[in-house]
C-alpha cells in the first residue's frame, strides 16, 4: 500500500506540483490543502504518513499553528514533517523548536532529488518506529 502524504500550501500550482512529483516519482498517494488544517480529527480522519507543510499563509504564519497542533497531540506527534518555505527569517526565528521536534527543513526553491530523498528517508524510519512500538505493545 502506498504512502499517504498530505500537503499544505497555499499556491494552487505548488500544490499541483507536488502532486505530479510525488505520484509520479515516488508512487505515493497524495492528499492536497490549500489552508492549514485547524482541526486535529480532520487530520487523523486523512491518516498521513508524512506532512509537506508550508509555514506562511498569505500573510499570516499559520502553518507553525498547525506544526504545533500536529506535536501535541499523541495520535498526530509522530507523523513525519516536511517544512517546504520560502520564509527563511521565521524558520531561524523557531529553529530550536523544529529540531527539538525532529521537523526536517526543505527551502523553497528545492531540488526534486532531495525532496524525493527526504520523503523516502523519512517514510522508513517512521515505518522503522511504528513497527517498533506495535512489538513492544504486542510484549
Amino acid at each position: 500500500m502506498a504512502a499517504r502524504i498530505l500537503v499544505v500550501n497555499d499556491t494552487q500550482e505548488i500544490l499541483e506540483l507536488f502532486r505530479l512529483i510525488l505520484e509520479e516519482e515516488g508512487g505515493y498517494e497524495v492528499i492536497l490543502s490549500g489552508f492549514p488544517i485547524q482541526e486535529i480529527d480532520d487530520i487523523e480522519e486523512i491518516k498521513p504518513d508524512l506532512v509537506i507543510l508550508d509555514l506562511v499563509f498569505g500573510s499570516e504564519k499559520t502553518g507553525m499553528q498547525m506544526l504545533q497542533m500536529l506535536k501535541m497531540k499523541r495520535s498526530t506527534a509522530t507523523i513525519p514533517v516536511i517544512i517546504c518555505t520560502a520564509a527563511l527569517d521565521l524558520v531561524r526565528e523557531q529553529e530550536g523548536y523544529l529540531n527539538s521536534q525532529g521537523v526536517h527543513l526543505i527551502y523553497k526553491p528545492f531540488d526534486i532529488d532531495h525532496l524525493m530523498t527526504s520523503v523516502k528517508r523519512l517514510l522508513e524510519s517512521h515505518e522503522h518506529v511504528s513497527s517498533t512500538v506495535i512489538e513492544q505493545k504486542r510484549k
